[in-house]
C-alpha cells in the first residue's frame, strides 16, 4: 500500500519540481540578462538581433561605471542610509515588539490596527506630504530626508513581525530570569534579544532592500545637493536623451545587486529559520 502511494505521489512530486524550476528560471532570467548585458560590447547590446550568450565579454561598461567622479561617494551614501535604516528600526521594532506583547496598556490594540492600516497606505501617496514635512524641518538635500522615512515605514511590518516572536517566548523564563537576579534590562538584552535575532534578520533583509534601491525618496528629496545622491541616483548619469548608454545602466545595476546577495549570504541562515518562525506564529 505504501509502495502504490509512494508511486502515486511521484509523479505530482515531479510535476511539483518541474513547475517550481520554470518559475524560478522565469524569475532569474532578468538578473541573467542584466549580467549579461553588463558583459556584452556596445554593439551587441545595440544589435537587432539579441542573444542570450555572448562570445567577446568586455568590461567597459564597468570602467565607465568606476570612472564616474561621484559613484564612490553614491555608493557610500546608500551603505550609510541603509545601514542606518536597519540597525535603528530594528532596535525600535524589538523595543516596540516587546512593549505591545508584553505589556498590557491602554489602546493597545488600537496601535495595533494603526501600524496595520499604515501598510495599506500606498508609498507614492506620502511622497509629497512627506516632501513638505521634511522641508519645514530642514532636512531636504541630507541623508537624514532618505533614513527618516524608510524607517517610519519599515517599523510597522517589523513591528508585527517581532510580536510573535516575543510571544513565543516563555514567561516563565522571564519569571526565572528575574528570581536569579537578573534587571529588566539585562533579561532583555541578554535573553530576549537572541531568542529574536531570527525574527530581527528577516525584517532587516526587507528594511535593507527597501532602503538600498530607492529611487523615489532619493530623487524627490535630493534636489540640489548631488552629493548626498545614493545609487540608484547614479543611473540617470546613464540615461543619455539621444543614446542612453544601456551598458553602463546594466554594470551600475550589477553593482548595485552585490551588496544585497552579500548581505542575504550572511544572513540566509537566521533569515529561514526567521521566515520559518513567523509562518509558525
Amino acid at each position: 500500500m505504501n509502495l502504490l502511494r509512494v508511486r502515486v505521489q511521484r509523479p505530482w512530486r515531479l510535476a511539483a519540481e518541474a513547475v517550481a524550476l520554470l518559475i524560478a528560471a522565469a524569475v532569474a532570467f532578468p538578473l541573467y540578462w542584466m549580467v549579461l548585458s553588463a558583459f556584452e560590447p556596445a554593439g551587441e547590446i545595440a544589435s537587432d538581433r539579441p542573444r542570450p550568450w555572448t562570445l567577446s565579454p568586455s568590461l567597459e561598461s564597468f570602467r565607465r561605471v568606476f570612472g564616474q567622479q561621484e559613484f564612490g561617494r553614491y555608493f557610500a551614501n546608500s551603505v550609510v542610509v541603509a545601514g542606518s535604516v536597519v540597525i535603528v528600526s530594528a532596535v525600535i521594532a524589538f523595543l516596540a515588539a516587546t512593549a505591545v506583547a508584553r505589556f498590557r496598556f491602554r489602546f493597545r490594540t488600537t496601535l495595533l490596527i494603526m501600524f496595520l492600516v499604515a501598510q495599506m497606505v500606498p508609498v507614492e501617496a506620502l511622497t509629497i506630504p512627506l516632501f513638505f514635512l521634511m522641508r519645514d524641518f530642514g532636512q531636504l538635500n541630507t541623508l537624514g530626508a532618505l533614513i527618516l522615512p524608510h524607517i517610519a515605514f519599515s517599523l510597522p511590518f517589523a513591528i508585527w513581525m517581532l510580536r510573535g516572536f516575543v510571544k513565543a517566548v516563555p514567561e516563565a523564563l522571564e519569571e526565572a530570569a528575574y528570581l536569579d537576579g537578573a534587571s529588566r534590562g539585562r533579561f532583555l538584552w541578554q535573553i530576549l534579544f537572541p531568542l529574536v535575532l531570527p525574527g530581527l534578520v528577516a525584517t532587516s533583509v526587507f528594511s535593507f532592500i527597501s532602503a538600498w534601491n530607492d529611487f523615489l525618496f532619493a530623487k524627490s528629496f535630493i534636489i540640489s545637493d548631488t552629493s548626498r545622491s545614493t545609487l540608484p541616483m547614479a543611473l540617470l548619469v546613464f540615461f543619455k536623451p539621444d543614446e542612453p548608454d544601456w551598458g553602463g545602466v546594466m554594470a551600475a545595476s550589477t553593482v548595485m545587486t552585490i551588496p544585497v546577495l552579500v548581505f542575504f549570504v550572511l544572513v540566509q541562515r537566521r533569515l529561514v529559520s526567521g521566515l520559518g518562525g513567523a509562518v509558525k506564529d
